[in-house]
C-alpha cells in the first residue's frame, strides 16, 4: 500500500512547484536566445526523464505492467508535456515571459471545464461558474483585441500560450478519470508522463531539434534547470500533490507561478507590461478563487481524512 505523504510536506512540494514552475517561463525566455523553441521543448523532455530516471532507480520503484495504463500515459505524455510545451515555447518566441507565466494562470480555469464539462468528475456551482466568465473576461483584457488589427505573431504567441493551458486542463481531467484510480506513487507517474514524452521527442528530433545552437552558459544552464528540475523533479511534487489534493485544487499552483514569473521577467530581464494585462491578470486570479472555492473545500475534507 503506497503511503501517504503528509499534510505539510505536501504543501511544501506545492509551493516549491510553484517556485520552480513560475522560473521556467524565464529559462525558456534564456534559453531561446541559443536554441530553438523546438529544442527548448526537446530538450525539457529529455532532461526531465533523465533526471526522473535516476529518481526511479535510486527508490527502486517498478513500472505498471498494465498495457491500457501505458496507453494513458502516452495521452498524458502528449497533452500535459509534448504539446503545452512546445507551444509556451512558441509563444514566448513572440511575448515576454511575464505575460506566458499570466496566461499559464488561466490553467484552473480550463481545469474546471474540462473535469466538469468533459469528464464529469465534478460539478460547478452558479458560484463557479460566475468565476469561469469573469476568467474568460479577464483572458479578453489580457489578450487586448482592440489593439490587433491583424493576426500578428503577439497576438498568435498569446493564443499559443492559451492554447498550451487548455491542454494542461484536458490533462488534469484525464489524469483524474483514466489514472489515478491506480495509486501510483507519485515518482512512477512522473517518469511515465515525462519518460514516454521524451520517447515521443526523440522520435521527432529530425523536426524539432536538428537546428544550429549557439551556446554560452546561460542558455545551457536554463535547459538544464528547465529540463532536470522544473520538468523532472517538479513533476514528482506534482504527483504527490494530485493524489492528495486533486486536480481542481492542484491546478491553482497558478496563482504563485504568474506572481514569480512576472517578477523574474522584470527583475532580470526588464520586461514591462501594458496596463490591461495586470488588470486582467487580476481578473483571472479572482475568477479563479470563485472557481476554486468550492472544489478546494470538498478535496482538503478528502485529503485531511488520509494524512
Amino acid at each position: 500500500m503506497i503511503a501517504r505523504t503528509s499534510t505539510l510536506s505536501i504543501a511544501l512540494q506545492f509551493l516549491g512547484m510553484g517556485l520552480i514552475w513560475g522560473a521556467s517561463f524565464l529559462f525558456m525566455k534564456v534559453a531561446l536566445e541559443g536554441v530553438s523553441y523546438g529544442q527548448v521543448a526537446w530538450s525539457r523532455e529529455i532532461l526531465g526523464a533523465a533526471a526522473l530516471g535516476i529518481v526511479l532507480l535510486i527508490s527502486r520503484q517498478r513500472l505498471p505492467r498494465d498495457g491500457k495504463l501505458w496507453l494513458h500515459f502516452v495521452v498524458l505524455g502528449i497533452t500535459n508535456c509534448v504539446l503545452p510545451h512546445l507551444l509556451f515555447a512558441w509563444g514566448e518566441q513572440y511575448v515576454s515571459s511575464g505575460l506566458a507565466s499570466i496566461y499559464n494562470a488561466v490553467t484552473p480555469i480550463m481545469t474546471a471545464l474540462v473535469v466538469t464539462l468533459g469528464f464529469r468528475v465534478e460539478s460547478l456551482s452558479k458560484r463557479q461558474v460566475g468565476g469561469i466568465l469573469l476568467g474568460i473576461f479577464g483572458v479578453l483584457m489580457i489578450i487586448g483585441p482592440w489593439q490587433h488589427s491583424a493576426l500578428t505573431g503577439e497576438l498568435w504567441g498569446q493564443l499559443a500560450c492559451l492554447a498550451a493551458t487548455a491542454c494542461y486542463g484536458f490533462s488534469f481531467g484525464y489524469n483524474r478519470k483514466f489514472v489515478a484510480k491506480h495509486k501510483l506513487p507519485g515518482t512512477t507517474q512522473a517518469f511515465m508522463n515525462i519518460g514516454l514524452a521524451a520517447v515521443i521527442m526523440l522520435l521527432l528530433t529530425p523536426v524539432l531539434a536538428w537546428q544550429p545552437v549557439e551556446l554560452d552558459w546561460r542558455v545551457v544552464g536554463s535547459l538544464v534547470l528547465l529540463g532536470a528540475l522544473g520538468t523532472g523533479i517538479a513533476y514528482v511534487w506534482f504527483y504527490n500533490v494530485l493524489e492528495a489534493w486533486g486536480p481542481t485544487s492542484t491546478s491553482t499552483v497558478t496563482y504563485i507561478t504568474p506572481v514569480v514569473g512576472v517578477v523574474l521577467g522584470a527583475v532580470l530581464l526588464g520586461e514591462t507590461f501594458s496596463w490591461h494585462e495586470p488588470v486582467g491578470a487580476v481578473l483571472v486570479l479572482l475568477g479563479i478563487l470563485l472557481t476554486q472555492k468550492k472544489a478546494r473545500v470538498r478535496e482538503k475534507v478528502a485529503a485531511a481524512s488520509i494524512n
